[in-house]
């Protein structure tokens, strides 16, 4: 997989992939497959399916602290510490060894290594819908997206079809059906409220989430043991990971060469060809700079990483960063925000219990602004994620009191059960939402730091309002009690869905990709890690990277097979 002299000695390639996470390792495996030499590269270690996954079969007990991490970790990490536990520590940054700027506050949560976040995703795989590809247009708001639902709905059955997505088929327009291994079991109380939900609103239901966990072993891998340990690596490959999946499979090709410690510093336009011809490398383990060359390039870094990246590469052409004709590079940040809801009890169901720990919980589609004529105090919609369950001792230590034996039952005795549930919202697409570059402090690698501005707007806050009163009324009409709504106020980042930054379009001068992901100026680079996105939707994005990057990969081969590129 690496071998540090034979790549020194072949610098060239047909293409060129940066990150290796979600939408890098689709790229990597595309490629190869087409038959394309390809180099994927990545900043961080390798970490190799099943063996780089210490954790993995590890007891509660066998970690020092539990599952708490020590005040030296919260005072060391104070970004990450929010992200990681003891047992997942390693997939995640040191907050002092790669710093940025948060001119506001942004939680950018990284995990440096091979197959990137991929590793500790929440597995949610959701459709767009042409209500999310339509609405800019229709309100008016930031760029029309350049592609509709039609455009994509081909690449999202051939994703589903390699990933393996459990779910149910509800036959909703506002949330597309995909093509799915049997779905997951709701428990006892979610099928209480969901029937609760169905008889006391016309428009609304609740499902079992469709997440990328194995019902059935697939593609050789799985099936989910319902551990959910799933973000310490799972050795049995019950749910996707670019180390599980789709790097393994370029790897059979034979026509990868993956190069981990490997920091992209600039990608290199030639003003002649108007192409790019490769990218400049830092070595991290030497401080060695290198020069590789291809054809094609694929920037798959991750949104705030991809966009830093091409803002630093400047050239007379482009002296405010690769491709940033329309000046929109670094803007149109976005993420979902997550922090409104409610919780309650339920004090039936007493007999009930569940058997396994399923790794998904439950989806409330998106039931507001879905036609023209409701009259809701914010535009665009979001869905509600949530679980039920019993309360375990955990739950119950603090709220008990008693020693000894009568104590320690009351600790073993299942609780009540409980719901938890929060809207996950869109974020519009502010102009004044951006990353941008500092002029006068750099990381270790001697590359400028990120700066981060981002906050959200009136529109977000009020759909977090209207989040916390629908949560709370559909507790209430359910029979729970004690139900609680909430707001957390969690900044930016803290749903680790950021996107935009870098948006496709129609129109050069207001985008900077245009629908097959290419840089509009520069046709043989690529982006389609979730920078590229044009809006945010308020479904968990990933299914679209990796859909997008499928349909780009496919464009960009016969391009270049035209001699286009």
């Amino acid at each position: 997989m690496y071998n540090s002299d034979h790549i020194k000695n072949n610098n060239t390639y047909d293409a060129i992939v940066i990150g290796s996470g979600i939408s890098g390792g689709w790229a990597a495996m595309e490629l190869c497959k087409k038959g394309l030499k390809t180099l994927l590269l990545d900043r961080g270690r390798n970490v190799e399916h099943v063996k780089d996954y210490p954790t993995a079969n590890l007891n509660p007990w066998d970690f020092k602290n539990g599952f708490n991490n020590t005040r030296q970790d919260m005072e060391a990490d104070s970004i990450h510490a929010n992200a990681y536990s003891p047992a997942t520590k390693h997939f995640y940054v040191r907050d002092k060894e790669h710093p940025y700027i948060q001119e506001t506050p942004f939680l950018w949560l990284r995990g440096y290594q091979v197959g990137g976040r991929s590793l500790v995703w929440g597995r949610q795989s959701y459709r767009l819908s042409d209500l999310d590809f339509e609405a800019n247009k229709k309100d008016g708001i930031g760029v029309d997206w350049p592609i509709r639902y039609k455009e994509i709905s081909s690449w999202y059955d051939y994703v589903e079809s390699f990933i393996g997505v459990s779910g149910q088929k509800e036959n909703l327009s506002q949330l597309p059906d995909g093509n799915f291994l049997p779905p997951m079991e709701l428990n006892c109380v979610e099928k209480h409220l969901g029937d609760s939900i169905r008889k006391n609103n016309r428009n609304r239901l609740l499902t079992i989430a469709r997440v990328a966990n194995l019902t059935r072993g697939w593609e050789g891998r799985g099936p989910c043991q319902y551990r959910n340990l799933c973000n310490r690596g799972c050795p049995f490959g019950g749910y996707f990971s670019s180390n599980s999946s789709t790097i393994p499979v370029a790897l059979e090709t034979g026509n990868l060469v993956l190069r981990p410690f490997s920091v992209v510093s600039e990608v290199i336009y030639d003003d002649k060809t108007e192409r790019a011809t490769g990218v400049k490398v830092i070595d991290t383990n030497t401080k060695e700079k290198l020069e590789f060359y291809a054809k094609i390039i694929f920037v798959n870094a991750s949104t705030i990483a991809t966009t830093a990246l091409l803002l630093n590469s400047r050239s007379d052409r482009f002296p405010n960063g690769l491709g940033n004709d329309s000046g929109q590079l670094g803007h149109n940040l976005m993420d979902h925000h997550s922090s409104a809801g409610a919780s309650g009890v339920f004090n039936g169901l007493k007999d009930k219990y569940y058997k396994g720990r399923r790794p998904c919980g439950f989806l409330i589609p998106r039931y507001q602004n879905l036609t023209s004529d409701e009259s809701l105090p914010f535009k665009r919609g979001y869905n509600i994620q949530g679980h039920g369950e019993r309360q375990e001792w955990g739950d119950r230590l603090y709220n008990l009191s008693g020693f000894g034996k009568d104590f320690k039952t009351q600790l073993t005795t299942p609780g009540p059960w409980t719901v938890w549930m929060a809207g996950w919202g869109e974020c519009l697409p502010y102009y004044e939402n951006k990353i941008t570059l500092s002029n006068n402090e750099v990381d270790q690698w001697g590359l400028p730091l990120v700066k981060i501005s981002f906050s959200f707007g009136e529109n977000e806050d009020r759909m977090m309002e209207h989040i916390k009163q629908t949560s709370e009324k559909m507790l209430l009409d359910a029979g729970f009690s004690n139900v609680n709504s909430f707001n957390y106020h969690k900044p930016g980042g803290s749903t680790a869905h950021e996107m935009g930054t870098a948006r496709m379009g129609n129109d050069p001068k207001t985008s900077v990709l245009n629908k097959f992901n290419q840089i509009h100026a520069v046709k043989n680079v690529f982006v389609t890690d979730g920078s590229c996105m044009t809006s945010s939707g308020c479904q968990n994005p990933s299914l679209t990277y990796m859909a997008l990057t499928a349909r780009a990969c496919d464009y960009a081969y016969n391009e270049l097979k035209s001699g286009n590129l």
